[in-house]
């Protein structure tokens, strides 16, 4: 089955249960050979009427949705994959109040289904950026958090006597120029040893390694990089030494959050850079011609093997009062 094309063709697509099945299923086993997500045997029978199996081999029951972001959901299929279509596709993201608005589902509901499409979109960084060749790589890091005059006097004065982004969350990111991938997380500060922990586990020796002039980055050329670096205070672009492509990718992420999100924890952060990474890195490019059906196809095929539990994305028991975050309000969760 062909990927809708268009947000009106997934909507129209998928309202009807059968499609909506058939597709899930196609995007979970290309080929229609199904294996129990709990034995990995395909020695199973089809219930038609329920639209389950039943495996030969564990003995159990299992849905299209067991094993995937969506286990557990009483959220119907036709809803589910049209999140996961226009998550996938709006530029700036999509809040929980209008997701909620579009679907016909309860606020915090739609807030859930979108941080489990997240963890869908979530890359798997199994290989270092520099390639064999050693790659040009640009390296950088943002806070994340208002300005100080919006903030609460306490606040405030602290930030004054401290600095502007003092207690901040930290997000670190690198972007490969030759792949134009750009890989985003937490961090918990900016000191030489964190940041540079970080740029050993991701990027190849020998890589050229484009950072500013933060003294977290000194000494990188002593590990084995080719190091260099521009001061943000005299010029931004010197040659090839330069950071744009990587702030280009900040400009998005404040953007979705600043504009669509609006607050955000700094414990759901990396969720959110996840989110982003994903459109940056699926979109169309002259050399790569991607399309919003690729990008909803893409994050289809990686719902398997994944699973986020109301308590792992709280930190709290399920029974406890929701997690208060400006996003989600308080309301029990479904």
């Amino acid at each position: 089955m062909e990927a809708p094309e268009t947000l009106q063709k997934a909507i129209a697509t998928f309202s009807d249960p059968q499609k909506a099945f058939e597709a899930a299923v196609e995007f979970r086993w290309p080929g229609g050979k199904v294996t129990c997500p709990r034995c990995g045997q395909a020695k199973h029978s089809f219930i038609k009427t329920r639209r389950l199996w039943f495996c030969y081999v564990c003995k159990k029951q299992f849905t299209v949705k067991v094993g995937t972001v969506m286990e557990d959901s009483p959220i119907g299929l036709d809803k589910w994959m049209v999140a996961m279509w226009m998550l996938a596709n709006c530029k700036n993201g999509v809040s929980s109040y209008e997701l909620a608005k579009t679907l016909g589902v309860r606020q915090n509901s739609a807030w859930f289904m979108l941080h489990r499409i997240r963890e869908a979109m979530k890359g798997n960084p199994n290989f270092k950026f520099g390639g064999d060749e050693g790659g040009p790589v640009e390296v950088d890091e943002t806070f994340i958090g208002g300005k100080p005059k919006n903030m609460h006097m306490r606040k405030r004065i602290r930030a004054q006597q401290f600095g502007q982004h003092t207690d901040k969350p930290v997000v670190f990111g690198m972007l490969e120029r030759n792949t134009r991938q750009v890989r985003a997380k937490v961090i918990p500060n900016v000191r030489r040893d964190v940041l540079q922990a970080e740029i050993l586990n991701h990027i190849t020796p020998k890589s050229a390694v484009f950072t500013d002039a933060w003294k977290g980055y000194a000494g990188l050329a002593e590990k084995d990089f080719v190091h260099a670096t521009v001061s943000h205070i005299n010029e931004y672009v010197r040659g090839q030494v330069h950071t744009q492509a990587i702030e280009n990718f900040w400009s998005l992420l404040k953007r979705t959050l600043n504009g669509t999100y609006v607050a955000v924890e700094p414990f759901h952060l990396e969720r959110y850079a996840d989110e982003q990474a994903f459109r940056f890195n699926n979109r169309a490019t002259k050399d790569n011609r991607l399309t919003d059906a690729d990008r909803f196809a893409l994050v289809m095929s990686q719902v398997a093997g994944k699973r986020l539990t109301y308590a792992e994305l709280t930190g709290k028991d399920i029974d406890s009062v929701c997690h208060e975050e400006a996003e989600t309000g308080q309301e029990e969760p479904f």
